[in-house]
Formats: C-alpha cells, structure tokens, sequence
C-alpha cells in the first residue's frame, strides 16, 4: 500500500523485547543515472514522543519543504542518526546492490550511540553482527526506517543541488539525477558527466562529453 501510514508497532514490539536503541536504515538515489547512493540510519526518541514524529513518512510521499522541517526536527532532536554515502565509480564497480548496503553499512557505524537493533528496508547487513530485521516496503511500515528515508533523501539532494554548479547544463539541481525527459535529452546533447554512471543502460548509449572524468 503506497500511501500507508508508517507506525511504531515494529518499534514497540522490539522495545517490549528490552531493546532500546532500534535503528531505521534506508536509502536514496538506488535509480539515478548520476551522484552517490546515500543512506541513513537513525534513533528516534521513542520515550518522550516530539509532536513532530506523528508528521514522519517514506520521503517520497512529502514535499520538499515537509522533509526539511522533519530533517531538522530530526537532527535537533532525534537521538541519533548516521549517514553514509557511496561514490558513482563504486556503483559502476560493485553494481547498485552492493553499493547500497556498503552505504547503508556506513551509515549505522556512523550513528553516535550503539544501536541494538536494525531496522532496514528490503535488504540484510549480513555485515553487521547486530540482531535485525529487513521490511519489504519499511519506510511504509516502520516510522525508523520512513525517517531514514527522510535523511537520506534531504542529504543527498542537497549533494546533487552542490553538484550542479560543478557540472551545469544537465539540470542535477531539479532532477537529482533521475531519468528525466529533460536529463536524457542533456545526456544526448551534451555526453556524460564524471559523476554519471556508467553502468547504467542510458548513459551507457551517450557518446562524448564537455568534462574530463577524475
């Protein structure tokens, strides 16, 4: 269900359990043709409960200024949150997959507090000997994971505005990178950026470019 409601039923199962701190794990930017895969991990305040946590959904269903409010309510508030970021040229090395749950893995060993449960949207971090749990759809189901998806998403978007005066013309600051009408239509006329992925079947087909890779 694409517009349901995250809840902390996860998290209050968990917490019955003696788990307390529960992290949500998620990610953006698994589509784009070009930029990182950026991942968050973040503890809520589970015991004081902020007015603001009941706003918290899967980013993709908010608006820009919705995120940015909860990005700061979050990062004043929350008890703690990570993010980690994975590189174009690793994505076109060890394929999206990988990348993702490399950042993701960055992104909870960044978190300040030792979490002692992860909560992360449709992958396992085999990686980390911690106990945890992959939810299908999580940032629909758990509001951890929805607020990661909220971090993420702020964080690289702001990357992708950054990235936009380096390598102009292309229109990362409104698309982000995504296959837009308007970024492939760049992409034919102007080829590949450095920060483009390669591997990816559309950039794959652009020749040339305005920009020396590296």
């Amino acid at each position: 269900m694409a517009n349901r409601i995250p809840t902390l039923i996860e998290e209050e199962g968990l917490r019955a359990q003696g788990y307390r701190f529960i992290a949500g794990i998620d990610e953006a930017g698994r589509g784009p043709l070009a930029g990182p895969v950026v991942a968050s991990a973040v503890i809520l305040p589970l015991e004081e409960r902020p007015a603001w946590l009941s706003l918290v959904r899967d980013s993709k269903l908010l608006t820009q200024p919705q995120r940015e409010f909860l990005f700061d309510c979050m990062v004043c508030d929350g008890v703690a949150f990570g993010v980690g970021a994975v590189s174009h040229e690793a994505i076109d090395k060890h394929g999206i997959i990988a990348a993702t749950k490399l950042a993701m893995r960055y992104a909870a060993q960044r978190l300040s507090i030792q979490p002692d449960y992860l909560l992360i949207d449709a992958v396992k971090l085999t990686e980390i000997k911690l106990p945890q749990k992959s939810i299908i759809k999580g940032e629909s189901i758990s509001i951890s994971i929805a607020a990661a998806s909220v971090i993420a998403k702020v964080t690289r978007d702001r990357l992708m505005e950054r990235l936009d005066g380096l390598y102009p013309g292309y229109g990362l600051a409104q698309h982000k990178g995504y296959s837009t009408p308007e970024h492939l239509e760049a992409l034919q006329k102007l080829g590949p950026c450095p920060i483009h992925r390669r591997s990816f079947a559309p950039v794959q087909g652009c020749q040339g470019s305005l920009f020396k890779r590296g």
